[in-house]
């Protein structure tokens, strides 16, 4: 006998020394948490995130040194009616005198009146780091709502970006300490469920908890190499428990089918590590692939989410090959304990003909359609993937502006009532000229004439009080200019605004300055710019990730045709969840359903997000599906007996993993933010579709039709078929009357 894959020696040595094995695991766990937490989080800065010209004109602004303070503001407002002028006058100079005492406050400017006559704004400047404004903003508020109490005829409220910021923070930190809560009980539910013993439900989610702490401290020391961003923790966390919870769900299933054939403890970890653990090796390969394709997108937020995934695959498939065995053998049939009685009669494997698990009935009868005719079963249910993916072709990419923030605070209330009263506080350009300093003067004049000729273009809105405010740094190079518009940031006629400055009125205003340099930027610049990039960046990441995907799956199962057919099937899973995506959310006919305000476009970075995740998670069930089918293939089984073994034998488990999967992106659907609901039906819908109709419909027809064309490959890739079991596998008695 050849010597045994390594997969297996690790499992044997971890089955035979579990104490040591399980040792190792909690000191790398602990090594690597701690030792990132010493080395602390190097995150990523505006240099590192600039993209297009938007990234040119932060880059101008932070060259300037600008000491840019906290702002708030105290809005009066009336009621109902007018605005009783001289209460408001009366209201603005009692908050004025409160907030001055106010400690952290710096300054209360002069009550500004609005050009309508019907608000009064007071504005605050804070002193310390205006980073940490939203931390300290609360004695303000309290002042402003005691200034509210002796005006009750008045609507006296607080609003600016520290208040703003301590509102989302507020609500956005309920609903991630509700998606945390919830996702640990509902993963555990599922798997309880799926196993009907406790033990066993609790493996797979300590290996994927253990293994995210340990990529949690990975990541912290990346990020020395590669800066990390603020959203890497989450995505660790998400990644790593879909993945972490697969495989340790694949290798355990297959562990306790094992057993339930009669076999020794040991050789069923053996077992379940050629062939489970092969296909973890493989499908963690597939992951890491497609999230390292995100590297290729020159963006700070994916360099870093793709490293904190890659790190995270990886240990949940060291974890699955070293620790795991060890815990299974340690726990040997404690496994199975305690059971749930009803449950467990529903989900033990049970022993069958020829020593096999008994099959169920359910997925015989879902797969009769594709093996009795395959041709028609692939036609209508292609049909049906492509007709949910066509409204992709319509996709529009957008960031999300504040008026997808949810109203439900009054902070948000507050700012729509100032964004209608001084239209200049809401959506705006920036104007970032750098010049040498002997062209001040020049670039200074040149820019209020610019804000005068916006002034009296409707897509702008007229500057407030003294006129435009343009900032000049201290050497006198860099001049900056906000240029406000009364629209919201993702409406036409903002980004007409944004095009007018761009193309026309900026390069106009700047001609004949020596040495100028300028660009545009701001909220409506951002989306746009990033929105240019995002398409401009998808093919070739795409291409990457199809092309290194192809070529492990080639080499895997040494067949062109699984390869290519795996490449399609994930293709055509990602069109359908980008299709469903653009129906729910750049309509408005499920708004109530799902609370939310419909924007008419998707999250700009999405669609690149999703296609990696999709791309490497889908090929999580397809490995192990056709992992499946090739043991049959190998021994002895027509390649209709193949489809349907490997289909019924791998239901359950991927059934299982796609079930848990889909509860806790589904969590991520409730959440408020707009960005967050379209992540979480996205993987949730994918997920679903990729494990019923992808794997149990369109997979088995195809494989059925191509026969053993499915196997084809050229000389070179063709390798030695693997030794088979001493007990090869039968086909389900249920299928064999099926052919």
């Amino acid at each position: 006998m050849g010597r045994r894959p390594v997969t297996v020696r690790l499992a044997r040595w971890s089955a035979e020394h579990p104490w040591r094995a399980i040792a190792l695991w909690v000191v790398f766990v602990a090594v690597c948490f701690v030792g990132g937490n010493a080395a602390g989080l190097n995150e990523a800065t505006d240099d590192d995130q600039a993209i297009g010209e938007f990234g040119r004109a932060q880059l101008i602004v932070d060259s300037g040194g600008f000491h840019e303070p906290a702002i708030e503001n105290v809005l009066i407002t009336p009621r109902a009616g007018t605005l009783d002028q001289a209460a408001a006058k009366a209201a603005a100079a009692d908050a004025t005198a409160r907030l001055r005492q106010v400690e952290g406050v710096t300054s209360v400017g002069a009550p500004l009146p609005s050009r309508g006559g019907n608000a009064v704004l007071v504005p605050i400047t804070m002193s310390g780091d205006p980073e940490t404004a939203a931390d300290r903003v609360q004695p303000l508020r309290d002042t402003t709502a005691k200034v509210q109490e002796a005006h009750p005829a008045l609507r006296v409220e607080q609003v600016g970006g520290p208040s703003i910021g301590k509102a989302l923070d507020d609500t956005l930190g309920k609903d991630f300490k509700r998606a945390e809560l919830l996702s640990l009980p509902v993963t555990l539910a599922i798997l309880i469920i799926a196993f009907g013993a406790l033990i066993a439900a609790g493996v797979p989610v300590l290996l994927a908890l253990s293994s995210v702490a340990a990529a949690m401290g990975l990541s912290t020391l990346a990020s020395h190499l590669v800066p990390a961003t603020d959203t890497t923790a989450s995505v660790i966390l998400l990644i790593g428990m879909a993945v972490g919870v697969d495989y340790s769900l694949f290798y355990v299933r297959r562990e306790r089918e094992e057993r339930a054939k009669g076999r020794s403890g040991l050789d069923a970890v053996e077992i379940a590590a050629e062939t489970s653990g092969h296909a973890v090796v493989v499908s963690g390969t597939a992951v890491i692939i497609s999230m390292a394709g995100l590297l290729l997108a020159q963006d700070a937020i994916f360099s870093s989410l793709a490293v904190g995934s890659i790190l995270v695959v990886a240990v949940a498939v060291i974890g699955s090959l070293t620790v795991l065995p060890a815990l299974l053998a340690k726990l040997g049939r404690w496994v199975d304990r305690p059971r749930v009685p009803l449950l467990w009669r529903l989900t033990a494997p049970r022993a069958g003909r020829h020593g096999q698990p008994a099959r169920p009935r359910f997925w015989p009868a879902v797969l009769k359609p594709a093996l009795r005719a395959p041709l028609a079963t692939l036609v209508v249910s292609v049909g049906l993937l492509l007709a949910l993916a066509a409204p992709a072709l319509g996709m529009k990419l957008k960031f999300p502006g504040m008026e997808d923030v949810p109203r439900t605070t009054a902070a948000m209330q507050a700012y729509d009532r100032l964004t209608a009263a001084f239209p200049s506080n809401g959506t705006s350009h920036t104007v970032a000229v750098k010049a040498p300093a002997e062209q001040a003067d020049r670039v200074k004049a040149a820019l209020t004439g610019l804000a005068d000729r916006a002034g009296a273009d409707p897509l702008f809105a007229p500057a407030e009080g003294d006129g435009p405010k343009i900032k000049v740094s201290a050497d006198r190079r860099v001049s900056v200019l906000e240029v406000a518009t009364p629209y919201a940031s993702r409406t036409d006629e903002a980004s007409r605004s944004l095009h007018e400055l761009r193309q026309d009125l900026v390069p106009a205003a700047l001609k004949g300055i020596p040495g100028v340099e300028y660009a545009v930027g701001g909220g409506v610049a951002a989306s746009e710019d990033y929105a240019d990039h995002i398409w401009a960046k998808l093919p070739l990441v795409a291409a990457f990730v199809l092309a290194l995907t192809f070529l492990v799956m080639a080499w895997t199962f040494r067949s062109v045709v699984v390869a290519l057919t795996s490449i399609v099937l994930n293709l055509l899973s990602a069109g359908a969840a980008y299709g469903l995506l653009v129906l729910v959310f750049q309509g408005s006919w499920a708004e109530g359903l799902l609370g939310f305000t419909s924007m008419d476009a998707i999250v700009t970075w999405l669609p690149m997000f999703l296609f990696v995740v999709l791309f490497g998670l889908s090929m999580d069930y397809h490995v192990f599906v056709v992992s499946r089918i090739r043991e049959g293939i190998r021994q002895g089984m027509s390649n209709k007996d193949a489809v349907a073994y490997g289909i019924t034998s791998s239901a359950g488990v991927v059934t299982s993993a796609a079930i848990v999967m889909v509860g806790v992106f589904s969590i991520f659907a409730t959440l408020s933010t707009i960005d967050f609901k379209q992540l979480g039906i996205g993987l949730a819908a994918a997920i679903l579709l990729d494990a019923t109709i992808i794997r149990a419909v369109v997979l088995p027809s195809l494989m059925t039709l191509l026969g053993d064309a499915n196997w084809w490959a050229p000389r070179f890739l063709r390798g030695r078929a693997a030794t088979p079991p001493a007990e090869p596998p039968a086909p389900a008695p249920e299928l064999v009357g099926a052919r």
